[in-house]
């Protein structure tokens, strides 16, 4: 992915995570020994640290658990996004995820518990308030 501030280097291990978000798919990881999701993706589980752990395909769906809006950030692409709301969720599937909050609704209307549905800009999955 180059030069970004806004995703983390891909490897070896993320690569799968990085295509499908690409393709317009959020993976999560989920452990075989205690059954508990997580994201970011490692290859054991945080839990209870279990390397039985394989990808699987997120629903799509989350609640707002907090946020920000940002009105300055020098690192691209970010200065040009101004102001952006930078927010954390809760996935459908458990984990907690940083992402962006976009689109019609992501404004004052924002509250906490507010459906969220998986979008994706430019292969880097973001959230919008749910129709």
């Amino acid at each position: 992915m180059g030069n970004r501030f806004d995703v983390p280097e891909v490897d070896a291990f993320t690569r799968a995570y990085w295509d499908a978000a690409a393709g317009g798919r959020l993976l999560i990881r989920r452990c075989g020994a205690c059954a508990r999701a997580h994201h970011y993706p490692r290859e054991f589980c945080p839990h209870c640290w279990s390397e039985d752990v394989t990808w699987e395909d997120a629903s799509g769906r989350a609640t707002l658990y907090t946020w920000s809006v940002v009105h300055r950030n020098d690192l691209p692409p970010f200065g040009g996004r101004t102001p952006y709301v930078a927010a954390v969720v809760d996935l459908a599937e458990g984990p907690r995820m940083s992402t962006e909050i976009v689109g019609e609704g992501a404004g004052p209307e924002l509250r906490a518990g507010l459906e969220l549905t998986v979008a994706f800009r430019d292969g880097v999955p973001v959230f919008r308030p749910a129709p």
